[in-house]
């Protein structure tokens, strides 16, 4: 027999194939794996390598690592084997408490492609964990007028685990009178309830004694058990009753330690003992009995520690009401937590850069920042910002991640360093806010050449020079820092006069100084062109360059030259004509000089340094022109010796001379038979110059004696007093007292004195040199300077003077 079943229809088929479409892109969003909690550390979670599609020695290279977000790591890598691992013990009850399903999310972080790939890891459970009550035991009072079938909610127990690990069944002891019930609540919870099965006799039995099992469904099974005290008490037949049966309340999460919340009542209508109610908590959760207080007595609920919307935003809690004869009645209490801006947002720096080139492109990525706030609503909804003044801007990615890139290209230059301020701002009133500070250096690149002050310099140096002396400084500055901003100098190869510029000057490569090669020399050339170029020390180099003149200024090295008349070549005299019927002013030569200098250096002066006839000629100053200064008469020498001096004007003044024949005749014939006749020794201007000389020389002598002699008369006055006074008397006897002009006057006398005289009588020339004497008063002899004859003064005179002199000066 064959069964044909129902072919689908095309629109279930398109639903089934939307749903598993579905299905697939939400398995492909997240990597999913499972692991079994209280594994031991490093167990073995997936092969997290192969599922990022990369080799495990790539989880290195591309800095692949886990992001979590407030919570304890719970996974690592193993990037040798490119595996998923747990990172310690993992207690799902610890994590995820009753939840059915346990899920641990994070994010792995592949930082060199800043890309992240949600992972999630559900934790199964295992039966670690028996069943527990909040109570190792129980009592209750039953009247024992109590119906059967009356139902008595017991404690239920408690299992940390889930599903099949979870309590499943109850076991009540066996008692003739007691019965258990398991109802289920509508979130799957059971709550054992005990039934009254037959009526109770105090009298027969007063308290019964019966054990509750809690078992849940592992393997092994674990169970837990509570003791129950059942006490038979005499007829109450009214319970309390609470004025609601389910209160709700809602305080702010800031409410103030001790604040009374809510106040839960409960009245019965019995007299005496059995009407008094007392309040306690049924069936709470140990942590929110840790939180709250009910005051047993007025049941006045408070808080004995600080509420936290982020934990709890409600706090279920029971409250049984019983009477003194053991009826009980329960409601139940909500406390709703209302979230207050308590909680400022968490800034995390996922993956920063500290240092980022200068041309790195405007998009460049230099933090992915997560920015997380644990309160809700608008105070839970943040915003991230950066001041405006910077070249960064934020991308906002999902999950309140941003990306912090760059805007524009940066400049070194301009900014090295960047202190970034992010702000992470909620919405809450007050507005709470984070701040966290990115450090961002900007390293350098080669982008600055070397950059002189100046586009070209100007040198001025003095020709003669010492070679290698220093004479010029240049320094480029390069915006470029370290490497990049070492400068180095050299010269451009050029030629000046057909030598390489290298052998005049060269520069310091490390600091810029110019240093002259050789002397410069202002006649050869005067000024040279040349340009210096610097390099920086960066890859790649970069370099600028600036010209340089150099101008060489004159000095007075030059002697000045006469070109004419020139000396002669042949052993011959030059002489110059001049007739002697020429009249004053007569030209008869002129001096010609050239100075190789220029400027003052150059300016040339002539004077008539020496004649044999003083006043015949005169020499222009600037012309050199020698003139006649009178007409000639017959009595004037036939030859006429001249030395004119050529100087310039520079500082030392530099001079050279020339001595000029001039022979006075009408015609060449006469001078050459009058220079045939001439004589030395017949030269009467020569022996007059002698004999003045003699008689300068003999005055000078005289004057000289005349203060030697006065000098030790006055010395010996002062040592001597009196008795000088006497052999002053018999010494100058024989010198007229009136011989002598203010004696008595005379405070001070001839220092220093010195002559020197040189006599040629044989060649007709004679020096004569007077040093200025240095003296404060001077003493004349009337009787050897009032005498107005020449004096010839002769060698043994001289030589007669010097004896005297040393014999005198001997005696004293």
């Amino acid at each position: 027999m064959v069964i044909r079943g129902k072919q689908p229809s095309c629109s279930e088929l398109f639903l089934l194939c939307l749903f598993l479409g579905l299905l697939l892109e939400a398995w492909a969003g997240k990597i999913q794996y499972m692991v079994p909690e209280e594994t031991d550390k490093a167990f073995f979670v997936g092969n997290i390598a192969k599922d990022l599609g990369l080799q495990p020695q790539e989880l290195t290279e591309h800095r692949v690592r886990i992001i979590s977000r407030g919570r304890t790591q719970l996974f690592a890598l193993n990037h040798r084997s490119g595996s998923l691992v747990t990172a310690g013990r993992i207690d799902r009850e610890e994590l995820c408490a009753q939840s059915v399903r346990c899920l641990v999310s994070f994010n792995i972080l592949v930082e060199d492609k800043m890309k992240l790939y949600p992972v999630e890891v559900e934790i199964i459970d295992i039966n670690d964990n028996t069943p527990q009550f909040q109570l190792e035991e129980v009592e209750f009072k039953m009247n024992e007028i109590t119906t059967p079938g009356t139902r008595i909610p017991l404690p239920f127990g408690q299992d940390l685990d889930v599903g099949m690990n979870s309590l499943q069944n109850y076991q009540l002891s066996s008692n003739p009178h007691f019965s258990l019930d398991v109802q289920q609540g509508s979130d799957g919870s059971r709550y054992p309830e005990m039934v009254l099965q037959s009526p109770l006799d105090r009298e027969e039995e007063a308290v019964h004694h019966l054990v509750l099992t809690a078992s849940d469904g592992g393997n092994p099974v674990r169970s837990g058990t509570l003791r129950i005290h059942v006490q038979v008490v005499d007829a109450n037949d009214n319970p309390p009753a609470f004025t609601q049966t389910q209160y709700h309340m809602s305080v702010p999460e800031n409410v103030p330690l001790g604040t009374r919340l809510l106040t839960v009542k409960a009245t019965d209508p019995d007299e005496g003992a059995n009407g008094e109610v007392t309040y306690s908590f049924h069936n709470i959760d140990q942590k929110i009995a840790q939180i709250f207080q009910l005051d047993s007595d007025t049941g006045e609920i408070s808080n004995k520690e600080s509420l936290d919307f982020e934990e709890y935003k409600i706090y279920p809690m029971e409250i049984q009401a019983q009477d003194g004869a053991g009826l009980m009645a329960r409601a139940k209490v909500l406390v709703k937590v209302l979230d207050i801006n308590d909680n400022a947002p968490e800034v995390t720096m996922t993956s920063v850069t500290t240092a980022v080139p200068e041309n790195f492109p405007p998009g460049t990525i230099i933090a992915l920042i997560s920015v997380h706030d644990q309160d809700s609503g608008d105070n839970g909804d943040t915003t991230c910002s950066i001041p405006e003044n910077l070249p960064f801007k934020l991308e906002k990615l999902d999950d309140n991640y941003y990306h912090l890139v760059t805007e524009r290209t940066l400049d070194r230059e301009l900014t090295s360093r960047y202190n970034i301020t992010v702000t992470a701002t909620d919405k809450g009133i007050p507005t709470l806010s984070t701040e966290t500070h990115i450090s961002l250096k900007v390293t350098d690149i080669n982008d600055n050449p070397p950059c002189f002050p100046q586009d070209s310099y100007s040198i001025f140096i003095p020709e003669n020079n010492p070679r290698g002396a220093s004479i010029f400084s240049l320094t480029a500055q390069d915006a470029d820092t370290n490497e990049n901003a070492l400068v180095t100098y050299s010269l451009a190869e050029d030629t000046i006069q057909g030598a390489p510029l290298s052998s005049y000057i060269s520069i310091n490569s490390d600091t810029g100084i110019l240093y002259a090669l050789r002397s410069f020399d202002y006649e050869q050339f005067r000024d040279l062109h040349l340009r210096v170029m610097a390099y920086d020390n960066g890859d790649p180099r970069l370099s600028s360059n600036v010209s340089l003149s150099l101008f060489v200024l004159d000095q007075n090295d030059n002697t000045p030259e006469i070109l004419y008349p020139a000396l002669p070549t042949d052993g011959s005299t030059g002489v110059e004509l001049a007739p002697r019927s020429a009249e004053p002013g007569y030209l008869v030569t002129k001096v010609v000089a050239v100075d190789r200098d220029s400027g003052q250096n150059a300016w040339l002066s002539y004077r008539l340094l020496k004649a044999s006839e003083p006043g015949l000629f005169t020499v222009g100053l600037h012309t050199g022109e020698v003139r006649t200064a009178r007409a000639l008469l017959d009595r004037d020498a036939l030859k006429q010796s001249l030395v004119v001096a050529v100087q310039d004007h520079g500082q030392p003044p530099l001079s050279a001379t020339v001595t000029l024949t001039v022979a006075v005749a009408d015609n060449i014939p006469d001078v050459l038979a009058d220079l045939g006749s001439l004589k030395p020794s017949a030269d009467p201007d020569s022996s007059g110059l002698t004999l003045y000389l003699v008689v300068a020389v003999a005055a000078v002598s005289c004057i000289f004696l005349a203060f030697v002699i006065v000098l030790l008369g006055l010395r010996l006055r002062r040592w001597h007093s009196s008795r000088l006074l006497q052999a002053t008397g018999v010494g100058l006897a024989g010198v007229p007292a009136s011989h002598f002009v203010g004696v008595d006057g005379v405070g001070a006398f001839l220092q220093t004195y010195s002559q020197e005289v040189s006599l040629r009588a044989d060649a007709r020339e004679s020096h004569v040199i007077f040093p200025q004497p240095n003296y404060a008063d001077t003493l004349l002899s009337q009787e050897s300077c009032g005498k107005s004859e020449p004096l010839l003064i002769t060698q043994d005179l001289l030589e007669g003077k010097k004896e005297a002199f040393s014999q005198e000066m001997y005696h004293r």
